[in-house]
């Protein structure tokens, strides 16, 4: 039998899923361990045993000053922004590429332009984006719906030209009207598809979101990171970006929960 006809059993799959975080682990360790044991005073690579240490008291103590648990402060300030960007670019993608692929007007006037926007390096935008909009909250969010919209515009307006033309006809032929072919034809079709940009747009979004919070800000996961690089609070830093990588698994999962949960049909004609 070819390997490609080969499919893992459940315990092996998990297995195999699990080898290259240990990998990466146990690397980590003996790093951490040659290091140390040549200089006990290193901060590159801290101790997992410290790393450890380090988030216990990130997430249970409060700052000595005003008693906040920084950690959790720094998460909702992020998961606001991480919030509001994703959803207005979701919002503004699902309109425009429904609106570019059934509508030929809009096709000759927006496809070009959303083309050469989603060209544009949205960082190299960063401090325009202060100028225009100053240093608090909506620059922010503006970074990442300049940043994702573009692409997933582009993605949603493919989808929908990809929609079989049998299906307009026939809607039209029953005597649907242009709102119902969008809201009974091309919609339930193209509502997956903006999950699933959704989730590949996180991982840009969360470093649109760090990079302004890094830039200008005063509460953040991206600002105190690179508030204690000048310290080499490497512990800080990686229970940080551990926990960045967690909230990003969990939104992922919980994105792909609510798909397969709202779309059944989507998986069972994979």
């Amino acid at each position: 039998m070819r390997i490609i006809n080969h499919i893992p059993t459940r315990p092996t799959a998990v297995l195999l899923a699990a080898l290259p975080f240990v990998a990466v682990l146990v690397a980590y360790a003996i790093g951490s361990e040659i290091r140390l044991a040549e200089n006990p005073a290193d901060k590159l690579l801290p101790a997992p045993a410290q790393i450890g240490a380090t988030a216990l008291r990130l997430f249970t103590e409060g700052d000595r000053r005003t008693g906040e648990i920084l950690l959790w402060k720094d998460t909702w300030a992020s998961l606001m922004r991480l919030l509001f960007g994703v959803g207005i670019a979701a919002t503004v993608s699902l309109v425009l590429g429904m609106a570019i692929g059934l509508v030929p007007y809009v096709r000759r006037l927006m496809s070009g332009f959303v083309a050469v926007v989603s060209m544009v390096p949205p960082l190299a935008l960063l401090p325009i984006l202060f100028i225009v909009f100053g240093l608090g909250e909506v620059s922010k969010v503006v970074l990442i719906v300049i940043g994702i919209t573009p692409i997933m515009t582009r993605d949603l307006a493919q989808r929908v030209l990809d929609i079989p033309k049998e299906q307009i006809v026939k809607a039209q032929t029953l005597g649907a009207s242009s709102w119902v072919i969008v809201a009974r034809v091309a919609l339930p079709q193209v509502l997956p598809r903006l999950i699933a940009n959704i989730r590949l747009s996180l991982g840009s979004a969360w470093l649109f979101l760090i990079a302004a919070e890094a830039v200008a800000s005063d509460v953040g996961l991206g600002y105190r990171i690179f508030l204690v690089r000048r310290y080499l609070a490497m512990d800080v830093i990686l229970t940080y970006v551990l926990w960045i990588t967690a909230l990003a698994f969990v939104i992922d999962w919980a994105l792909k929960t609510i798909s397969r949960r709202a779309f059944p049909w989507l998986e069972a004609g994979l």
